[in-house]
């Protein structure tokens, strides 16, 4: 333990934070009018006699003091007490302060890191409902609450470091709130009709050759006409981006010469991140992103946010102190027994302790003010078993699942769980409630073994192909409550899972130590990029074959951006680090003819989940017979032409046969009339060689035609074969071929 008599000198030794000196003469501090407690934050509005000012109010429950650090354009700091305390919260009207303005906090209290009591006033806070962030975090001591250079590295984080850390972190900046949103409509897209892309602001539009050079890496060219235009001729129905809060770089990447490009490290929940704005970060990066957003609801496009409330970027007791640490460390995060140290159930060093009233409000604060005055349309939660943790084991009548179910706002936008965390038990895929739906990787795990030939049998395959009744057809929960997926950022892009048999993370400096070992992958026989025109050639429909399956599944489809380009990271599966051409969307493939089939083969898909309503259905597959004529809403089927006995969902398989019957799709249309569509069979083959497959006769069908052939390498429009039912087709070596029943 260090002897107080060492912490004294330490602190001796840092300079003090001193008033502002103008001309040899100390600036008048104003005073500040008492303000309210609600709503938190700064918000600029009209006070007492008209004056025009903003109130400031700050949840601080176990501080002695808080001051309020308003900054000049030349970095001058003023600081104003706030003396008014009401329900923990700090607050006080500052009049003549006008939008634009920057500021930060200092809050004072005991500093005892054994109790979790980390209050240093030398230290800027970042207020955590700030709608804009002004400058970028850098790492140095200074930003530390702690000395992080002391010597026994043991126990530094005991001893208080009393430099002033404002010159070298990023200001809050009070935004004027005054958009009403009254020419902004809402695609609201059912869940049974989306298909969600997910992509990164500045990675998706950084190379675009259409995007003005100025605009590109920000919000304002993810609205561009030409950003738009590939998202509707693609025919996506909302982006997922991944996420766009503050978020701060980790001083590991800092060290090694790179920088956190994915931010899942969020600092400010209110505020669109500033890296990303073209317009300028003293606020203007607010009303750029709105317009992003109006742009995208034009084009019929709903935005998702990939969101990180689960931790942040002050790390655990080693990490720095931007804001929370140094508000109430024992009031936002989740600490061990012995109080010093943090839980950890995100593997990223805290947790936040959703359970308390004040953190679960930041929360729910944060969600309706990006659904209310951000205009977004729903949410991607990372981690989201850390948040439904009670005191320690995930539950499902958590108070976070229990505040989004009774909210009018949060109830009634999209809500989607990556459903587990890193601590004991935190694995909970199916588990979430009525509302939620989840990234499934049961889908992702089964649908890449079966096309590289690793699954044992097609039962899971069966299940996850059907809209996974095994984990959803539970209280009320519909197909659509699996976000069926393939890729996703994390992890291999789409040509990489056929081009790499192992991870190749070198750039990243971990000595390739980072990053899943196992991916389920196959690279076709050659490791990395080839001149081989076989293996080329077969990587390409393999492509063809895992897109079809994820477009032709039940439930909700998501893409990745780019691996309907064949975008590659050159074998990288953590590219988390990597802001430059290994992450970002290389536009030329989109002429290259050997990849340019590769999307026209995305888009056609796409068009035809939307025109077909049994290929998206709202209520899980019945398997039973509900005509005389024996026809069911869903089939399988063996190479045979005959149908799956309970010995053959148990056998080795490389061929697998699906009909979707289009008479009886459960539900009615919005004017009551029964819902109608085509049938289909849908055949994948995952063998070597090519297979006889002998379509089903009466009552399935009398006649087929053939609209998908992943065998072949043109893929603009359908091939247009009928075959006669009865007969045997060949199927080509590994493809999916899909028919539509024509009689």
């Amino acid at each position: 333990m260090t002897s107080a008599a060492e912490q004294q000198g330490a602190r001796a030794r840092a300079p003090r934070a001193q008033a502002p000196v103008v001309n040899g003469t100390a600036l008048p501090v104003p005073a500040a009018w008492p303000g309210s407690s609600t709503p938190l934050g700064a918000r600029f509005r009209v006070g007492p006699d008209g004056v025009a000012g903003t109130n400031f109010a700050l949840w601080a429950a176990g501080a002695e003091a808080v001051r309020l650090c308003l900054f000049d354009e030349q970095g001058r700091e003023t600081r104003i007490p706030l003396t008014e305390l009401t329900h923990e919260i700090w607050h006080g009207f500052v009049p003549g302060v006008l939008p634009g303005q920057r500021y930060g906090y200092r809050v004072d209290g005991r500093w005892d890191p054994w109790t979790g009591a980390r209050w240093n006033p030398a230290k800027l806070l970042l207020d955590p409902y700030a709608r804009a962030v002004d400058g970028e975090f850098a790492l140095p001591p200074e930003v530390y609450g702690h000395v992080r250079d002391w010597p026994d590295q043991r126990v530094a984080d005991t001893v208080r470091d009393d430099r002033d850390s404002a010159p070298h972190v990023p200001k809050g900046v009070v935004v004027h709130d005054d958009d009403d949103w009254s020419d902004d409509h809402r695609p609201k897209t059912p869940w049974a009709d989306s298909v969600i892309y997910e992509l990164h602001v500045r990675g998706f539009t950084r190379l675009h050759p259409g995007i003005p050079e100025h605009l590109r890496g920000t919000y304002a060219g993810l609205a561009h006409p030409a950003a738009v235009e590939h998202l509707t001729r693609l025919g996506v129905t909302a982006v997922e981006l991944l996420p766009v809060h503050q978020f701060a770089h980790e001083d590991h990447l800092l060290k090694r010469g790179l920088r956190n490009y994915w931010g899942y490290n969020s600092v400010g929940y209110f505020a669109p991140h500033a890296g990303y704005a073209a317009s300028g970060t003293t606020g203007q990066q607010v009303g750029e992103f709105k317009r992003m957003v109006r742009a995208l609801h034009a084009a019929g496009i709903e935005v998702i946010l990939d969101v990180v409330y689960n931790h942040t970027a002050e790390a655990g007791e080693l990490g720095p102190t931007l804001s929370l640490k140094g508000i109430d460390n024992r009031g936002y995060y989740r600490l061990q027994a012995d109080a010093r140290h943090f839980a950890d159930y995100t593997g990223c060093g805290n947790t936040l302790h959703v359970v308390r009233p004040h953190v679960l409000r930041l929360i729910t604060d944060s969600l309706r003010y990006w659904v209310t005055e951000m205009g977004v349309d729903g949410f991607r939660f990372d981690l989201a078993a850390a948040l439904a943790r009670s005191m320690h084991d995930v539950d499902m009548l958590s108070p976070f699942l229990a505040v989004i179910a009774q909210d009018p706002v949060l109830r009634r936008v999209k809500l989607i769980a990556e459903p587990w965390d890193v601590g004991s038990g935190g694995y909970q895929v199916g588990a979430f409630p009525p509302l939620w739906t989840e990234w499934n990787d049961h889908y992702r795990d089964a649908v890449r073994d079966f096309w590289r030939g690793a699954l044992p049998d097609v039962r899971d395959l069966g299940y996850r192909l059907s809209g996974s009744s095994d984990l959803y057809a539970w209280g009320g929960r519909r197909p659509y409550a699996s976000v069926n997926f393939i890729t996703a950022h994390d992890g291999y892009t789409l040509r990489d899972l056929v081009s790499y048999q192992s991870k190749h993370n070198e750039a990243n400096g971990e000595d390739n130590r980072d990053g899943a070992g196992d991916n389920r992958s196959w690279n076709c026989g050659v490791e990395g990029e080839t001149a081989d025109e076989g293996v080329r050639t077969l990587r390409r429909r393999q492509l063809r074959n895992l897109l079809t399956t994820l477009l032709l599944s039940t439930g909700v489809p998501m893409l990745v951006a780019g691996d309907e380009l064949g975008r590659t990271q050159r074998g990288n599966n953590n590219a988390y680090c990597q802001d430059n051409e290994i992450s970002w969307l290389d536009w030329s493939l989109l002429e290259d003819p050997d990849w340019r089939p590769l999307f026209d083969l995305t888009a056609r898909l796409i068009r035809l989940r939307h025109r077909h309503p049994v290929l998206r259905r709202r209520a899980f597959f019945s398997g039973r017979a509900h005509s005389a004529d024996g026809l069911r809403d869903l089939a399988w089927f063996t190479a045979r032409g005959e149908e799956m006995t309970e010995g053959d969902w148990y056998a080795p398989a490389a061929t697998l046969g699906m009909y979707l019957s289009g008479r009886d799709i459960p539900g009615r249309d919005e004017r009551g009339a029964p819902v109608l569509d085509d049938s289909f069979l849908i055949v994948l083959h995952a063998g070597d060689r090519p297979a006889r497959f002998l379509l089903p006769g009466p009552p399935w069908a009398e006649r087929y035609e053939v609209l998908v052939d992943t065998g072949r390498e043109d893929q603009t429009q359908a091939p247009g074969v009928v075959h006669e039912a009865g007969t045997a087709v060949t199927v080509p070596a590994r493809a999916v071929l899909l028919l539509k029943v024509t009689g």
